[in-house]
């Protein structure tokens, strides 16, 4: 296995289970304690995850892994989750598309199928976009955000104040009843507000490892999606508290 491979395979892991020791990530990735070691002084010296002693944990509040990281390989749980938010695109529609690993298999997805026009603040999707003729593509101004893709700030809140879409899709990093959607930027939070409050429907994508899980800023208050498209793992619980304040579950 590439080092990358391993990195991203440990960044997944902790972010999933909060914390990780080296005899475990040993096993999981087929390799060598001390490479394990290696790795995390590595992760730890670019600040994606703090070391302790035998292993490694979440930084602060919880690390963001770059995006880069979490497209290396694409998840099963992402893909279905992407196939169903498609399926809720009518032919012509105008789509939101935020920043995120499954909102830009969601962009694909819509891509193949065309025609759709896209508003996006995303410069990942929108490279991916620009040249497909089925598509018609907006994308906002801002200040980009290397661990996102994402273009942000009072620039990009200006571009998605001047257009409805009537849907928008939104990849956040943790959802609960308790405290609503989340990001870890706060700057990132304002402009994903805004794909919110411009929209006709908000949905989010994400899979069960962002179910009951708060990061630093808030986006919006769960009552103001109208929809969440997550898998089977999802834990129940949260799903029901989840959908008690009015939001719709699609498990995918």
């Amino acid at each position: 296995m590439l080092r990358s491979d391993r990195h991203s395979r440990i960044l997944e892991h902790v972010a999933a289970h909060g914390s990780a020791d080296v005899n475990r990530l040993s096993v999981l990735l087929g390799v060598s304690q001390a490479t394990v070691r290696r790795d995390l002084r590595q992760l730890s010296e670019r600040r994606l995850l703090e070391r302790t002693h035998g292993g490694a944990v979440l930084g602060g509040l919880g690390i963001e892994l770059p995006l880069r990281h979490r497209l290396d390989r694409r998840s099963p749980h992402k893909q279905a989750i992407a196939r169903a938010a498609a399926e809720l695109v009518p032919a012509g529609a105008v789509v939101g598309l935020t920043g995120g690993s499954t909102t830009s298999e969601v962009a694909r997805l819509l891509a193949d199928r065309g025609p759709v026009t896209v508003v996006t603040n995303a410069v990942n999707i929108a490279a991916a976009l620009v040249l497909r003729p089925d598509v018609a593509l907006t994308v906002t101004g801002g200040t980009a955000r290397k661990e996102s893709y994402e273009l942000v700030g009072p620039s990009a809140e200006k571009t998605l104040g001047d257009h409805h879409t009537d849907i928008a899709f939104l990849g956040v990093d943790g959802i609960s009843a308790a405290h609503g959607c989340t990001t870890h930027d706060q700057v990132e939070a304002a402009t994903d507000r805004a794909f919110a409050q411009h929209s006709s429907r908000t949905v989010v994508v994400a899979d069960h490892t962002k179910l009951g899980r708060a990061t630093f800023a808030k986006i919006c208050p769960t009552a103001a999606v109208h929809t969440l498209i997550t898998n089977a793992c999802a834990c129940e619980d949260e799903l029901d508290a989840i959908a008690e304040t009015g939001v719709r579950i699609t498990l995918a």
